[in-house]
């Protein structure tokens, strides 16, 4: 239902009103309404029939009335990685960031939310702890929301990975049973965090979500952190992110989010809204080397996170295909699924697979271990329940074990090893890709952050896995995903507003991309499709020299050009504006946005002029000049080519006139730059075809 409204009666006894007409029933109205949004924003969940759906989306003040739709879960080196050393002196601004992290819960007890050392939160904090006999906040930890049912402990590991990895304090030594040794950190080690648990084993429900957004914004923290996400992008007004993240905006609050996990395909980047931070995931220079040698004496390096140990043992080999459940009913087993395995013919041997998958099925059938083959170079290690490693580009293993004069193959797989990698800042699989499906002509996603083979805090109230049979607890994980990438950006984010505390999230958002480090396209074919900007640099955010600001009233007019209509946007932000007056409108593309985006009909030619302006946030009496970096499909013009600021905080505007010939798919790019000797303000130029 938009904006908070300016009554003196109880936005719940508004709600309940609405419900009662639709409903015709005091006592029904009561028994529907699950929340109602009235700390930030106005709205309410309910539970409805379809027609009762249809009457209510139809009633005055109701912007948009969507399903309670779920959404799924989506870090030592990696700070380092991106410029942020080891050791750095504490700051008293950091200790007054406070980072909300919408996720499964934390588990306090973990080394990386001590408080030793921490003063009391800020005074603007106006959150509360809902402690209970197995939880309590500290200074570390300042707040804690449950929504949906009881507990806020974190049974999942995915919200103490996240949490610590934005903002967890210094831990030597940590590592994943001697896996990624070193010291574990977040982005802002002195910052507070605020928890909002709004995923469980399932999921994570739309209802939850916006709740906690009304509450988080309310509380008063700085930053809000969200791994998750759909499987699509969604309308800006029937996405909960999209709307809790809006509301935030308003209060001055940036959302960071991860971009999702449906890659590889082009389309599927699934937070887009551009008032919010979208991160994609790239690799680090380290990966994880797991050897298996066969009974011939040849030993092949595989990946994968294997902390069990064959001591050199030699196990008899099963192909899956060979060992089918013909119990169950399967008459193969090549993927070795779960269920499908034989565990008369797999117990104690070690299994070979045609695919990678869980080690489910290997370990509920006793295997000893799983080597499973691999189509493609192997860039993201996982995590077995039982010996296993995933190896690529060989054929070898296959003929050794169904070789028939070779009756009894055997293996053995050897424990993980830490090894440096040349295959860093390439873009996983997984990790979602552009174009924009809600604005094709806004770049997502943003930005790139580590999110490849991770350590950070884990909840010791869940195994290694997860799967049955797996006993494996530890106090730290090593896992992969755009939500490890995300928190990469929240602390990042974080560290820049420790510095500049005024500074809008559109200004932190701006920071992050202009300073972002090149990634190389020969290595990511998708180019900014996968990576937008680039790869967040910590050694120049805080400094970018320019930046691309935008507030609320940009955004507005944006909605305008989107072709919502007037009614719906007072509705949701509070401000009256003339949808039919053109000067109220702006086109997505000159929207003030730190990237350029232009889209068309396959092997057409496109043309486009970008309005921009930047604020100077670097030296008083500066000179920026502007450099193109294009190919001969893409003719990039700027005007004027020199920027001559005076003072900081002057703004100056400027136009780039962008000329593609678009390929039948794909992408172009290009990047302008502005320079003025110390800074380079990077942004990525992109002509795409339409979809």
């Amino acid at each position: 239902m938009g904006h908070k409204p300016n009554t003196e009666t109880p936005a719940s006894a508004l709600h309940l009103s609405l419900l009662q007409q639709i409903t015709g029933s005091a006592s029904v109205s009561s028994d529907s309404l699950v929340y109602s949004y009235k700390r930030s924003f106005n709205g309410f969940a309910a539970r409805l029939t379809d027609a009762e759906k249809d009457k209510l989306s139809g009633m005055e003040g109701v912007v948009s009335v969507f399903p309670n739709g779920k959404k799924q879960l989506h870090t030592t080196k990696s700070w380092a990685y991106v410029g942020l050393p080891e050791k750095v002196v504490k700051r008293s601004a950091e200790s007054d960031i406070i980072i909300g992290v919408l996720d499964t819960g934390i588990w306090p007890e973990s080394e990386s939310f001590s408080d030793e050392g921490f003063g009391p939160p800020p005074q603007k904090w106006k959150g509360s702890c809902s402690s209970g006999s197995n939880f309590h906040c500290n200074n570390k930890i300042v707040g804690a929301r449950i929504y949906r049912s009881a507990g806020k402990r974190d049974t999942q590991g995915h919200g103490s990975h996240t949490a610590s990895t934005a903002a967890g304090n210094f831990v030597a030594k940590a590592s994943m049973e001697g896996l990624g040794k070193g010291t574990a950190r977040g982005g802002v080690p002195s910052a507070r965090i605020a928890v909002y648990k709004i995923c469980w084993s399932e999921g994570c429900y739309d209802a939850d979500v916006l709740a906690a957004f009304d509450d988080a914004i309310s509380d008063g923290v700085d930053i809000i952190s969200i791994s998750i996400g759909g499987t699509k992008a969604y309308d800006y007004f029937t996405d909960a992110t999209a709307i809790g993240s809006y509301h935030a905006m308003k209060h001055g609050i940036l959302t960071s989010v991860s971009a999702g996990n449906e890659g590889p395909e082009l389309g599927t980047v699934t937070n887009v809204a551009p008032w919010l931070l979208s991160v994609a995931a790239i690799t680090v220079d380290r990966k994880f080397v797991t050897k298996v040698k066969l009974g011939n004496g040849r030993v092949f390096k595989g990946t994968s996170i294997n902390t069990f140990d064959h001591g050199g043992k030699m196990y008899p080999v099963v192909y899956g295909g060979n060992a089918p459940n013909s119990t169950g009913g399967f008459n193969a087993s090549m993927d070795c699924s779960s269920n499908t395995l034989s565990k008369k013919r797999v117990k104690g041997r070690i299994v070979l697979c045609d695919s990678v998958n869980s080690g489910e099925g290997p370990a509920a059938a006793g295997a000893a271990g799983s080597i499973m083959l691999a189509q493609e170079q192997q860039l993201v290690a996982s995590n077995f329940p039982l010996p296993a490693s995933t190896v690529s580009g060989s054929d070898e293993i296959s003929r050794y074990v169904m070789e028939k004069s070779n009756r009894n193959p055997t293996a053995t797989i050897f424990r993980t090893v830490e090894k440096k990698s040349e295959a860093s800042r390439i873009v996983p699989w997984f990790s979602s890709r552009g174009p924009n499906a809600i604005t094709p002509n806004i770049l997502k996603p943003d930005i790139a952050a580590p999110g490849v083979d991770i350590l950070a805090a884990y909840s010791r109230g869940k195994t290694v896995t997860g799967i049955e049979g797996d006993k494996r607890v530890v106090s730290y994980n090593i896992l992969s995903g755009t939500s490890m990438a995300c928190p990469h950006a929240t602390g990042a984010a974080a560290l820049v507003k420790s510095f500049h505390p005024n500074w809008s999230p559109a200004a932190l958002r701006s920071a992050l991309m202009t300073t972002a480090s090149p990634v190389s396209r020969d290595q990511n074919p998708d180019a900014e499709f996968a990576y937008g900007a680039g790869l967040i640099n910590l050694k120049k955010a805080a400094n970018p020299g320019l930046i691309y600001d935008a507030r609320e009233h940009d955004y507005v007019e944006f909605l305008c050009g989107q072709g919502y209509n007037a009614t719906e946007i007072k509705l949701v932000t509070s401000k009256a504006v003339d949808c039919s007056d053109v000067g109220k409108k702006i086109h997505a593309w000159n929207l003030n946005y730190p990237s350029f985006t232009l889209s068309g009909k396959p092997e057409g030619t496109v043309k486009r002029v970008f309005r921009r302006t930047v604020t100077n946030v670097g030296k008083g009496h500066s000179k920026y000049k502007a450099k193109v970096i294009s190919s001969k499909e893409l003719k990039i013009k700027v005007n004027p080519k020199v920027l001559r600021f005076k003072d900081v905080g002057e703004t100056i505007s400027f136009r780039v006139t962008v000329k593609a010939k678009l390929k039948q798919s794909g992408i172009i790019s290009g990047v302008l730059v502005w320079s003025d000797g110390s800074h380079k303000v990077r942004s990525p130029v992109v002509a795409h075809t339409l979809q």
